[in-house]
C-alpha cells in the first residue's frame, strides 16, 4: 500500500488507508462508483469473481447509525460478507479543511485524476 494516496472521483476526495492485495484501480474504482455513496466516509472495495463491490461506512461517533454500518464494523463485514482473503480497499472521505490543507478545493467537479500528497 502506498502512503498519503488521495483520489478525486467527480467533486468527491478521498485518501487510500488501507489495501490489501493491490486491489484498488481508480479506473475500476470510477466506474463503479455512484454518487449514493457520497454520503458514508469510508468506502470499502472488495473483489471477488474479478468484480468490484463498494459498500459505504459511517464514522463511529456517527449518531442515529445502525451499528453494521459504522467503521469499527468493517471487519466483520470484510469476514462475514467477502470472499475469504479477497483483494480489497478501504478510503476516507477527506473532510473540506483536509481538502484545504492539501490544496484540493481548486480541483474541477469533473476532474477525475489521483493525487500524490504534497511532500
Amino acid at each position: 500500500m502506498n502512503v498519503n494516496k488521495y483520489v478525486t472521483v467527480g467533486h468527491m476526495h478521498f485518501e487510500l488507508i488501507k489495501e490489501h492485495r493491490d486491489a484498488f484501480d481508480l479506473e475500476q474504482f470510477e466506474d463503479k462508483y455512484n454518487e449514493i455513496l457520497n454520503k458514508y466516509d469510508y468506502i470499502v472495495g472488495d473483489i471477488g469473481y474479478e468484480k468490484l463491490r463498494l459498500n459505504g461506512f459511517f464514522r463511529d461517533d456517527k449518531k442515529k447509525t445502525d451499528i453494521d454500518k459504522k467503521f469499527s464494523a468493517i471487519e466483520d463485514y470484510l469476514f462475514e460478507y467477502c470472499n475469504f482473503g479477497c483483494a480489497y480497499f478501504i478510503l476516507r472521505k477527506l473532510s473540506k479543511a483536509e481538502q484545504k490543507t492539501l490544496g484540493l478545493k481548486d480541483i474541477e467537479p469533473t476532474q477525475k485524476d489521483e493525487i500524490e500528497a504534497p511532500k
